[in-house]
């Protein structure tokens, strides 16, 4: 294919009123959140589209003087005078490419991993066949079209409220229930109490990366005591337990025999193997928005593949995102479960409570249509390339508002 323009677009979805949510030592203020749009066309006139920019865990809430409208910049500028005109053989040749811009070496991977991931979209519609197809080629396998999900919600509450949230989810058929303590050790303690009782079949996962960044009450003791306790309990995985360069934390707590996820931190492809061959974890986080797309998360599926320990793609934002790491989990060998990121007001959603961390109406606006998703369970269709159309009323709706999506205050 040859590429005939790249465009990036940042966009903003704004929480408004801004939301406080109290932990341990401090209060998130929740203000917005941001998506930075990836168009690219062919000369041919096929579009492929993929979200991009979107911070990771590792906490760069403050981008350190970056912002979403940069990284639009950056696509629109570095990487469009790369790109645009070049004819592409193979999607890696664009990887190529862009390790020789002279750009910092995180906006370099967020640029190759939306164009992997847009260019895959292109691929699949010029040949008919839906990414999963691709893939599944690659790695010689039959896809699988039905994913469970399980669902990423609960943030900084009373024990009582992860309770009934969690309620809701299982009700609405889902695998798991992911959830983000941080409200004190007696009170994460009390929350994990609660979830195992109201769970029933379904699986519970702690995300616990605030616990790493509270230092004040979270010491090492304290967070390998919680760590078994939820163990004890028969979660299902304690993920970020400790700061993503600290491999050999994770090595320490795996000691204790519970089960570890971890991943989607790590800055490189090569990280993300390396986090995984440390034994440590149980569950590798790996995400195409992140880690140079699927191309770049190839070795990190294959490396899991006969060993103990799952790939299970990381995924926080929008339905394009979701779709996106979908067709991995589809095609990759030995990998079938997803992340469902649970916003206020999903329109895929009959709960009785909302069980939305907050809003972000964006990541339902982004697409023309919905995905298929039914009793926690998401179905892919044989549409070519995502399956999806950007809708391109959003660049209009969502302008794009400087400053950070989230602040952390911390007591003094």
């Amino acid at each position: 294919m040859r590429i005939a323009t790249i465009s990036g677009y940042a966009l903003s979805s704004p929480i408004e009123p801004p939301q406080d949510r109290p932990f341990h030592g401090g209060t998130r203020r929740l203000l917005k959140r941001d998506v930075v749009l990836v168009v690219v066309e062919s000369v041919d006139g096929i579009r492929g589209i993929a979200t991009a920019g979107a911070s990771s865990s590792a906490m760069r809430e403050y981008f350190e003087g970056d912002s979403q409208g940069t990284f639009a910049d950056v696509v629109n500028g570095a990487v469009a005078d790369a790109l645009e005109g070049e004819s592409i053989e193979e999607v890696e040749d664009v990887h190529a490419i862009l390790r020789d811009t002279d750009l910092p070496d995180r906006l370099r991977h967020e640029a190759i991993s939306a164009l992997d991931v847009a260019l895959y979209d292109i691929r699949g519609k010029e040949v008919g066949a839906p990414i999963y197809e691709l893939l599944a080629d690659d790695y010689g396998t039959d896809p699988t079209t039905e994913m469970p999900l399980y669902a990423s919600a609960g943030m900084y509450m009373e024990p009582e409220g992860y309770a009934e949230q969690a309620a809701s989810i299982r009700d609405l058929g889902f695998f798991g229930y992911k959830y983000r303590p941080g409200i004190g050790p007696d009170g994460d303690r009390r929350t994990i109490e609660l979830l195992s009782d109201v769970a029933g079949e379904m699986e519970v996962m702690l995300d616990v990366h605030t616990w790493w960044k509270i230092r004040d009450g979270y010491d090492r003791e304290t967070v390998e005591d919680l760590v078994t306790f939820a163990a004890e309990r028969d979660c299902y995985w304690v993920e970020e337990p400790v700061s993503p360069d600290d491999h050999a934390g994770y090595v320490d707590l795996a000691a204790t025999g519970a089960p570890l996820a971890g991943g989607e931190s790590e800055p490189t492809p090569d990280g993300l193997v390396a986090l995984g061959e440390t034994g440590a974890v149980d569950f590798l986080q790996g995400d195409v928005r992140h880690h140079c797309g699927y191309t770049g998360c190839r070795p990190a599926v294959e490396s899991c593949v006969g060993r103990d320990v799952e790939f299970v793609p990381h995924n926080f934002g929008t339905w394009v995102g979701l779709l996106a790491n979908a067709h991995l989990v589809a095609a990759a060998p030995e990998v079938s479960l997803l992340e469902y990121p649970v916003f206020e007001d999903d329109p895929l959603l009959d709960a009785e409570t909302d069980p939305g961390m907050y809003p972000f109406d964006l990541a339902f606006d982004i697409i023309e249509g919905q995905p298929a998703i039914e009793d926690g369970v998401l179905s892919l269709s044989d549409e070519p390339g995502l399956g999806v159309e950007a809708n391109l009323d959003a660049l209009d709706d969502y302008p794009f508002e400087e400053g950070p999506w989230t602040e952390f205050h911390y007591d003094d």
